[in-house]
């Protein structure tokens, strides 16, 4: 699955850390077209600076294990109450 979000084009005027990414990283790369995007970001600081990306790689699995534990034991009660709820109609009829 690939993300459209690494493709664009990140302009470096929003602030002062990122003018200092943006200029560093296309001073590495020097890309022909002059154009700096996230995954050429991803790229420098996954060569240069991996601790960081693996502690928000990390933080991101652990969110979306919670959020599907969460998600899976929702669903589980939903069907337990429509079960219940359909044996006790039965049990009326």
């Amino acid at each position: 699955m690939n993300n459209p979000e690494l493709l664009k084009e990140v302009s470096p005027s929003d602030s002062e850390l990122k003018e200092i990414i943006v200029n560093y990283v296309g001073e590495k790369l020097n890309p022909e077209n002059n154009e700096i995007t996230v995954k050429h970001i991803i790229d420098i600081f996954a060569e240069q600076f991996p601790e960081f990306l693996l502690a928000l790689a990390e933080e991101n699995w652990i969110n979306g294990y919670t959020q599907a534990l969460k998600d899976t034991e929702f669903v589980h009660k939903k069907n337990d109450n429509t079960e219940l709820h359909n044996t006790e109609r039965e049990k009326q009829q």
